[in-house]
């Protein structure tokens, strides 16, 4: 399941424009499946063919009809996508896509559910458990290696022909009917999911498109005037060029504009790109003199094409240190002092997965960002971004945080097109920039200052934008008329015993996504720092399944005091707190207080779910509080990351009220 789940949210985000930015739709779309799944088990007749069929399907009808989605002329929140794309409304495309993942899951969630009927409960979890483990390793093993989607699609259609094609019983004659019936059974489940490998091979083997842990990316080699040029295209994206310095600064001049705002008076020695990609800006960098440049780069594959393609080969120059890291987390265990910090164009295109609105670049926007490049900067240094920023009140609100965080104005400079080019220059001191023209400052609508706590750069107010509304809205309205049918209208006369597991499913949603936002301050937003959480929080309810079965455990009451005092230190010691410490420190700290809560509140679920009655009520009902757990994610928008702890705490509130008492029996 979770296998199928992690390449269904790669693979749909990197065909299907915008889904990048809204993966946790596929998430949601992927619990609500789990928690049918498991209803339907116990009333489901026959094997769940509907599951590769509608993998099949889905992945056919994208690929022969790709899906561009209209960005729309809000400007309330800023995505980054080609300007031209048409297409039917994302409200319209993410709940299409959130059902489609639905019914995907629900099937191997049926076979998942007939096991815990025939199985102790938490023997059934703890197998559950283990299998999950081994879905997010061999995930993150293949995403390491490069591998593209036709390996993905042989591994599932492998699992799903093991799982769901019936074998002749030994010693069973066999007869014409029950041949039949096996080759029926085994082209229902092969023959859509050989299409799907078909389609995934021809888009594998295609010259132009290689696969990096966070993107489909395509390269074209073209050139113009004589000069040879790199296009790099990610998710179906326009995202970059490979351009010689000389070109790129005779054609737009506006790149070379940080090194003369800054550094009056001297060349900059030492520079630190954050979002080196191809290498244009480190080769621009060499060519204004730079001594060493430190490049900081989060993707690999982009690094490499670079590195192997740009004209100017500036990765092979010995004056050039490459990183492959998250710019902040660099940042943050670096030492080193440089006489520039630049941050070249770091707008990815998709989310960090497991979390709804946290971009991989969220957190190099902040004031405490740039109070960290501040403290990293030599005297007389500077500190400079540049992008497309396709919003006035976006510039104003860079140049804003920079003005805060070094104590006066920057240096703007704007570029004349429909894009909102900017640079933002600002010097260690007012005295260390030279501005053409000063800054008029915020106006009445430039947000504050994003923060770590709240790292929403490209949201204009502090309310949940109406596209998320109402995605959600109908996202819930589909769930509840999915549990329904599902259940044969028993569903909810099922589960109403175990609404105190519901709550718990919604609070371990909000846990784990405090973790993974957490994690990824403190280390970066990289693939592997994420695929490292995920895991570990498997490992924490594992934990806590083991140490319930081998081991008497204290009362619910007690585990739900372990569960408040967890909570307790997470909010009396955040996140930015550790960022002081040495990593070594940090990350055992960090541990410490991010998995005692998720420890003490699962011990709490493995006791209740020991003795329910109905296991796979009791398990769907989980499954199904987690869905409504990744909805309320999106309060974060409003009240920050923290504030998820203070709403994870109501929920393990009513979940304690809500349990069942427990009546002593008398022995006479």
């Amino acid at each position: 399941m979770l296998f199928v789940e992690l390449a269904l949210i790669r693979w749909t985000g990197s065909n299907v424009v915008h889904l990048s930015y809204f993966s946790n739709f596929v998430l949601l779309g992927s619990f609500l499946g789990i928690g049918i799944g498991i209803l339907r088990s116990g009333r489901a007749k026959r094997l769940p063919y509907y599951s590769p069929i509608m993998l099949g399907l889905l992945v056919l009808v994208i690929a022969w009809k790709p899906v561009t989605v209209n960005r729309g002329t809000s400007s309330s929140v800023i995505y980054f996508t080609s300007l031209n794309t048409t297409g039917p409304p994302t409200w319209v495309i993410l709940p299409i896509i959130f059902v489609a993942a639905a019914v995907v899951l629900a099937g191997p969630a049926e076979l998942v559910g007939r096991c815990f009927a025939e199985l102790p409960r938490l023997t059934a979890y703890r197998y559950d458990l283990i299998g999950s483990l081994v879905g997010i390793a061999s995930f993150t093993g293949l995403s390491f290696l490069g591998a593209p989607p036709i390996w993905w699609g042989l591994i599932v259609t492998v699992m799903f022909g093991a799982l769901m094609i019936p074998r002749q019983r030994s010693g069973v004659a066999a007869t014409g009917r029950s041949v039949v019936a096996l080759g029926l059974s085994a082209a229902m489940v092969l023959a859509p999911l050989l299409v799907m490998v078909g389609v995934l091979f021809h888009e594998s083997t295609r010259p132009e498109n290689s696969w990096s842990p966070y993107y489909k990316v395509q390269t074209k080699q073209t050139s113009y005037e004589g000069v040879p040029l790199v296009t790099i295209t990610v998710n179906g994206v326009p995202h970059q060029q490979a351009i010689p310095a000389d070109a790129r600064l005779q054609w737009e001049s506006q790149y070379g504009l940080p090194y003369e705002r800054a550094n009056v008076g001297k060349t900059p020695k030492n520079v630190l790109i954050i979002g080196a990609g191809s290498g244009s800006d480190v080769a621009i960098a060499l060519k204004k003199g730079a001594t060493h440049v430190d490049a900081v780069e989060i993707d690999p594959r982009i690094r490499d094409i670079g590195k192997a393609l740009h004209p100017d080969r500036p990765y092979q120059d010995p004056r050039v240190t490459s990183h492959i890291d998250d710019g902040r987390a660099f940042l943050s265990r670096t030492d080193k002092k440089y006489d520039l910090i630049l941050l070249a164009l770091p707008d990815s295109l998709t989310l960090v997965n497991g979390a709804s609105s946290l971009r991989l670049e969220s957190y190099l926007f902040t004031e405490q960002a740039f109070k960290s490049a501040r403290d990293h900067l030599n005297p007389g240094g500077a500190f400079a971004m540049y992008n497309f920023y396709r919003e006035t009140w976006l510039i104003d609100r860079l140049a804003s945080t920079a003005q805060k965080a070094f104590g006066h104005k920057p240096c703007v400079d704007k570029v004349g097109d429909e894009l909102q080019q900017a640079v933002v220059t600002v010097g260690l001191t007012s005295a260390d920039q030279t501005c053409q023209g000063e800054w008029a400052g915020p106006t009445s609508i430039t947000p504050p200052p994003a923060t770590d706590n709240r790292p929403f750069l490209y949201l204009l107010t502090d309310r949940i934008p109406s596209l998320y509304l109402v995605t959600l809205g109908l996202i819930l309205v589909a769930g509840l008329i999915g549990v329904g049918i599902a259940g044969g209208g028993s569903s909810y006369r099922r589960m109403r015993p175990y609404a105190d597991l519901f709550l718990l499913g919604a609070g371990f949603m909000l846990l784990e996504t405090k973790s993974i936002t957490g994690f990824a301050l403190l280390f970066g937003t990289t693939w592997v720092v994420n695929a490292i959480v995920f895991a570990g929080v498997l490992v924490a309810v594992l934990a806590a399944v083991e140490v319930t079965r081998r081991f008497k455990t204290p009362p619910v009451k007690i585990m739900y005091g372990v569960l408040f005092g967890g909570l307790a230190l997470a909010w009396v010691f955040p996140d930015g707190w550790l960022l002081g410490m040495p990593v070594g420190l940090r990350a055992l700290v960090a541990v410490l207080i991010a998995f005692l809560p998720i420890f003490a509140a699962n011990v709490i679920f493995a006791k209740r779910f020991t003795d329910t009655a109905d296991g796979t009520a009791s398990f769907g009902a989980n499954l199904l509080g987690a869905m409504l757990g990744g909805c309320l994610e999106y309060a974060a928008l409003i009240i920050g990351f923290d504030g998820l702890l203070i709403v994870a705490a109501l929920l393990y509130a009513g979940a304690f009220l809500l349990t069942p008492k427990v009546r002593a029996v008398v022995r006479s």
